[in-house]
């Protein structure tokens, strides 16, 4: 018989047993319901893709198709019931990215934010963006313009639901605000964003002028793009106005236009082609990620039956093809900014000086909000020239000199116009008609159209510049013989049509030889994807369709072949170390082919990033050097002459190219056994460079771990064909064509595209990551515009006018 205190014991034991079973029970049934709210937080947002929906606003019923990608179908009975469905439709996929990006562009974002943001807004409000869209909104015609309110409508529908539902995407309430209602200005803010991201120099403009003012003349001419006749004169007039370009500029690293970015496009005749019928391919290369910046859609309605990508936020198709068409785009990358010194006043620094005379600057006083905090006055100040760039962060009145600046986007341009154009024409006469609206940025367009032709056009306004500005530095801008003369006359743009060769191909590329009588830039890309591109469009004259995906996604490394012989020549091998002996062996035997299995593009990009720190990094502050425009095409430069016996003081600096050679290949040899031991026939790209998308929010950890994908090992690098541009640190690959696409004109109801890495914004959506492994590996998908083919297999949802109450 048990004691007392022996049963108390058992009891106690029994009792702490129930506790704990108690208490797992509820830590378990906890854990559970938050994972349930999690998941139903998740999912929320996810849009209606079938069924019914009816909204105000709507003339007519409208049908949505969506397919296996999550590409909307829409098909409608006014134009402006399509703008109006489209606006809607974008916005269930791509909201936030639509806020953030008129946010951005407007300077909007410290108001969402906080105060991190305010240099950010600072700069873009002074740039001015949301006020060159608000000079353009009046020169849209009347047509045109309700195309945008339709989509404006369109948004603000979805919105409304949204917000009403409580159902708005996941990351408004992680950032904990709801968007305002759109307006047509959103819109057009995010197309003047796209002419802000391709068509930037003045930067270079700066980095020059602050050559002019640190280092020796020699010096200063040794980085030029081009080697001026009369050099040291232009330097002079920069080297005796004061301005800190440093101070100035020196933050505006993470607001700059990607220096890289750009495109390839091409466009067979049918005498180049398995078919018989033109082949047109494009692939813009912008930053990479979550979500995409192009969102695929295909519309149609009376007017148009048009497929192809947009930006979110912008109504009509930007680039693809209709059933009589298809065209795509390059940047031409012309000089069609200029920046200005300005003097000042000595007691009014509101007063400068033009032609002999001061006169009153415009300055306009803005309010930014800024969330959890006070709201911030900031002031612009808009001379003959355009805004004051220089001040934009420290307004300094006691400067007695400012820089400005003009651009060709300040202009009322129309570019949506031309949009509308492009997607209703049927031959090369209506689509360049329709490129008269298009001004800005300047692009290269290449064309083709079912009856055969194929067509080219560098299209856009690029100034004519007086007699001594060479685009190259800042000039004065109180002296009126420094003003634009113009515009390069429409006719006289550089055109071509049906070419002999049976092609035409661009990858920003020098388009015009020297006897081309008006000047366009001196900053061309390097030009080996454009050599790439012709070598294999010349090796036959029978091409597909898979040819053209194949090309698009070639990584052949022309770089390599022109520089691994120049730079192993230079090599002291007596100084090399055993592992030095080994790296070149396998560099040598490399195929020169950017693969994510091969060693040698490992060795071969830190080679070069390695020379050109030994180069400038000594003589040049990193906040500066973020402004050296053209620096990849300038070492090529100095690495050429420097190798036929004509160094330049540079390189002389570094020790002369042997020296330089042999420095640079220790310090790349050393990073690559850093990262990836020592054994380079072990070593591989794909380990390093490798692609994430990005989602804006995942820099807030742990929401990396919910909105971001596991890395992917990627081909290429910033100057193959198959663009993947790197974090240089990291091996992030953070730029590149975020869509492809391919037409074969002989059936132009289907076409061949990817969108890394999907068409949603959604994480839980089932086409948010869809194409991730698609954009690695080039697999293309079908879009069709024939509705027996889409519609078969798609989710439709019906949107009808809701009856007024």
């Amino acid at each position: 018989m048990e004691t007392a205190p022996r049963q108390g014991r058992r009891k106690k034991r029994i009792s702490i047993k129930r506790v704990l079973l108690i208490g797992v029970t509820g830590i378990i049934v906890l854990l559970a319901a938050t994972a349930i709210w999690g998941y139903v937080q998740l999912k929320k947002p996810l849009p209606q893709t079938s069924g019914e929906i009816s909204l105000s606003g709507l003339s007519n019923e409208v049908d949505v198709y969506r397919d296996a990608q999550g590409v909307p179908h829409i098909e409608a009975q006014t134009d402006e019931d399509l703008y109006f469905v489209q606006g809607y439709v974008t916005a269930q996929d791509r909201l936030f990215q639509m806020d953030l990006s008129r946010r951005q562009a407007s300077g909007q974002l410290a108001e969402v934010i906080g105060a991190s943001m305010l240099d950010q807004d600072r700069f873009f409000r002074t740039f001015g963006l949301r006020r060159a869209a608000e000079a353009s909104a009046a020169a849209y015609d009347e047509e045109t313009y309700s195309y945008l309110e339709s989509y404006a409508a369109g948004v603000n529908a979805y919105m409304e639901q949204a917000i009403t539902a409580g159902e708005l995407p996941l990351e408004f309430r992680l950032a904990g605000y709801e968007p305002t209602p759109w307006e047509p200005l959103d819109s057009l803010t995010i197309g003047k964003f796209m002419a802000y991201d391709l068509g930037g120099n003045w930067q270079g403009q700066a980095f020059r002028y602050w050559l002019a003012q640190n280092v020796t003349d020699a010096e200063a001419i040794d980085l030029l793009p081009v080697y001026p006749e009369d050099g040291p004169v232009i330097l002079d007039v920069a080297k005796s106005i004061p301005i800190d370009v440093g101070t100035a500029f020196g933050s505006t690293a993470d607001y700059l236009p990607h220096p890289f970015n750009g495109s390839n496009n091409w466009v067979l005749s049918g005498e180049k082609t398995a078919s018989g019928e033109p082949l047109l391919a494009d692939d813009p290369h912008l930053g990479l990620a979550t979500p995409s910046i192009w969102y695929e859609t295909h519309l149609s309605s009376p007017s148009v039956n048009v497929t192809g990508v947009i930006f979110a936020g912008v109504p009509g198709i930007i680039l693809g093809s209709n059933e009589s068409i298809a065209w795509g785009v390059t940047n031409v990358g012309p000089d069609v900014q200029q920046l200005y010194f300005e003097q000042r006043h000595p007691e009014d620094p509101h007063q400068f000086l033009y032609d002999d005379e001061w006169y009153e600057a415009e300055v306009i006083t803005e309010e930014i909000q800024v969330a959890d905090d006070d709201p911030v006055t900031h002031e612009i100040v808009l001379t003959k020239n355009g805004p004051i760039l220089s001040d934009y962060a420290h307004l300094n009145d006691e400067e007695d000199y400012a820089l400005s600046m003009r651009w060709t986007a300040y202009e009322a341009t129309t570019e949506l116009q031309a949009v509308i154009g492009f997607n209703r024409a049927n031959d090369w006469d209506s689509f360049e008609a329709a490129l008269r609206n298009f001004q800005a940025p300047a692009q290269n367009f290449v064309f083709a159209s079912t009856d055969g032709t194929i067509a080219y056009r560098a299209n856009g306004l690029i100034p004519i510049r007086p007699s001594g500005d060479d685009a190259l530095l800042p000039v004065p801008g109180w002296d009126s013989e420094y003003e634009w003369e113009g515009y390069i006359p429409w006719d006289e743009l550089p055109t071509m049509i049906d070419p002999d060769s049976g092609y035409i191909s661009t990858a920003n590329n020098q388009i015009a030889g020297d006897d081309y009588p008006y000047h366009l830039t001196h900053t061309w890309a390097q030009p080996y994807r454009h050599q790439r591109i012709l070598d294999v469009l010349q090796e036959k004259d029978d091409h597909t369709v898979e040819d053209m995906q194949a090309l698009q996604m070639d990584a052949v490394n022309l770089q390599a072949a022109e520089f691994i012989p120049l730079l192993t020549d230079a090599l002291s091998e007596e100084e090399l170390r055993k592992i030095d002996y080994s790296a070149l062996s396998m560099l040598r035997s490399w195929n020169q082919i950017d693969s994510r299995e091969e060693a040698g593009p490992l060795l071969f990009h830190f080679w070069i990033e390695e020379l050109t720190d030994l180069l400038f990094s000594e003589r040049i502050p990193e906040e500066v050097s973020e402004l050296f425009d053209g620096r990849a095409n300038i070492v090529d430069e100095l690495l050429r002459a420097a190798s036929t016996g004509k160094p330049g003081p540079w390189v002389e600096e570094a020790g002369g190219l042997e020296q330089l050679a042999s420095s640079s290949f220790t310090r790349a040899v050393d990073r690559a056994t850093d990262l990836q031991g020592d054994t380079p026939e072990d070593w591989k790209w794909g380990d390093y460079h490798q692609v994430i998308f990005n989602h804006p929010l995942a820099a807030i950890s742990p929401l990396n771990y919910l909105l971001n994908a596991e890395a992917l090992p990627v081909d290429g690098s910033r100057i193959t064909v198959k663009a993947a541009g790197y974090n240089s640190e990291t091996g992030a690959v953070t730029h590149g064509a975020g869509w492809r696409g391919v037409m074969d004109l002989a059936n132009l109801s289907e076409t061949f595209h990817i969108v890394g890495p999907g068409q949603s914004g959604h994480v839980t959506s089932d086409s948010y990551h869809s194409q991730r492994t698609a954009w690695v590996e080039g697999d293309y998908h079908r879009t069709s515009i024939q509705s027996e083919s889409y519609q078969e297999n798609s989710d439709q949802l019906k949107l009808l006018p809701k009856e007024s109450e």
